[in-house]
């Protein structure tokens, strides 16, 4: 077909532009190698990069990736260039070699919606305010023997689920699980945090990416503002309560002239909104994930079933001092984090130069650590997309038992289910073993 003599001159600058575009991309990628070595990538086409072999799993599309071109990639996304982790060896050089250098965290969203911006302690920048709020969460509010003190809490909030769960099957209702799992742990961190029940007014939160951009975000931190606003009043009323919260000890330290830091009512509601986000929705997947791996996995389901029987028996459910002598649901827990870790991707922001696998990265590149392909690296386990708790009881029940921190805190980096690395999640799993059990039993 003849095309039309009005159109040509479109059709002809249109594969101008697509030939010069074409031309700058070859010539700035042959610039860039020879100016400095650059790690293996996939062919990549003008303008838009990668981005054509991308998913909405990023997780997944990285490692299929990396299976091709090795385990230090580089992608291009538009107009963003990021260099992807897949295996252990390589994340040990940004969780611990260069540790330091990339403990910075690239940012995401408009600042406009986001309130909390300057007070997120997941999204801070390294700094002497983060590492002030960071002591905070290990040797205050996080530590084992806060932890200890709201036993009787997380106790009765499991027991609410169970009662949920017998009374919609009497009476022969549908349950969505992953709800009443996602109210269960909101409820926890709620009364356990500010000693009150608000797990339905924190599920909002779920409803919205908030690190995001847009008035409906900032309508609901404004909300959320509001309602945190009230519940720090409430305790600076009642200051003299016998057992301290997290949110007692928060203003205590807000009130200490000595502090090395000034902790304001801001980085408070900050710091609160950061528990929620990661501590709620991130605990009730791993539980889903963990009964669904259960259920598909019947020898596994028994023998966690006998091993329940034989140390705790039937007369009741399993406690959280029950733990300790139960390798085998503890090996379940590990193996569910293995594969499926809470936030399969760690994005990382050089703070300045160094090298990664002899490749020189340049200060403010972004990093994207792949956790769910390090877990599951054939190189570093065996049949590694398969659920087999017992690879975690080989010749280390002893440090099962005792919750060994080179496993479950990063420094094993073939087993990364939390990240690595001094911006590490803060890894709140603590409800996972007895939810585990219970539900199971």
């Amino acid at each position: 077909m003849e095309i039309p003599t009005d159109v040509q001159p479109h059709y002809v600058l249109f594969f101008f532009c697509l030939a010069f575009l074409v031309a700058v991309s070859v010539k700035k990628s042959r610039k860039s190698s020879q100016n400095s070595p650059l790690p293996p990538s996939p062919p990549a086409l003008p303008v838009i990069g990668h981005l054509h072999l991308l998913s909405s799993t990023l997780h997944i599309s990285f490692k299929n990736l990396a299976s091709r071109y090795g385990p230090f990639m580089l992608i291009r996304a538009g107009g963003v260039t990021q260099y992807v982790v897949s295996n252990g060896a390589t994340a040990k050089q940004v969780f611990k070699t260069h540790d330091i250098k990339f403990a910075a965290r690239p940012e995401f969203g408009s600042a406009d919606s986001q309130i909390y911006k300057d007070t997120l302690f997941s999204t801070l920048n390294y700094s002497k305010y983060w590492i002030f709020l960071k002591k905070i969460c290990m040797m205050e509010i996080l530590s084992a023997q806060q932890i200890s003190r709201f036993s009787d809490v997380r106790k009765e909030e499991r027991m609410r689920l169970l009662q949920v769960f017998s009374r919609k099957s009497e009476n022969g209702e549908a349950c969505d699980v992953g709800v009443e799992l996602m109210a269960m742990t909101n409820n926890l961190i709620s009364r356990m945090t500010m000693s009150t029940s608000l797990g339905e007014a924190f599920s909002l939160l779920k409803k919205y990416d908030l690190f995001g951009a847009g008035r409906k975000v900032k309508a609901l931190l404004l909300r959320f503002d509001a309602l945190m606003d009230g519940i720090i009043l409430k305790h600076e009323e009642e200051n003299q309560r016998e057992r301290k919260d997290m949110m007692d000890i928060l203003l205590r330290i807000s009130e200490d002239p000595t502090a090395e830091v000034k902790l304001t009512k801001m980085g408070i509601k900050g710091l609160f909104l950061d528990l929620f986000l990661g501590g709620t929705d991130t605990t009730s997947v791993a539980i889903q994930w963990a009964m669904a791996e259960l259920l598909n996995h019947p020898s596994a389901l028994k023998k966690l079933q006998n091993e329940i029987d034989t140390v705790v028996g039937l007369s009741r459910l399993v406690d959280e001092s029950d733990v300790p002598n139960l390798p085998y649901l503890q090996a379940v827990v590990k193996e569910t984090l293995r594969l499926h870790p809470s936030l399969p991707l760690v994005f990382r922001r050089c703070r300045e130069d160094c090298k990664i696998n002899g490749y020189p990265i340049a200060e403010n590149s972004r990093i994207v650590v792949n956790l769910y392909a390090i877990n599951r690296d054939p190189d570093a386990w065996e049949n590694a997309a398969e659920f087999v708790p017992e690879r975690f009881l080989v010749n280390t029940i002893d440090a099962i038992a005792h919750d060994d921190p080179e496993d479950m805190k990063g420094q094993n980096f073939s087993y990364v289910p939390f990240g690595g690395g001094r911006r590490a999640a803060l890894g709140l799993h603590w409800p996972l073993p007895c939810c585990i059990s219970h539900l199971q039993h």
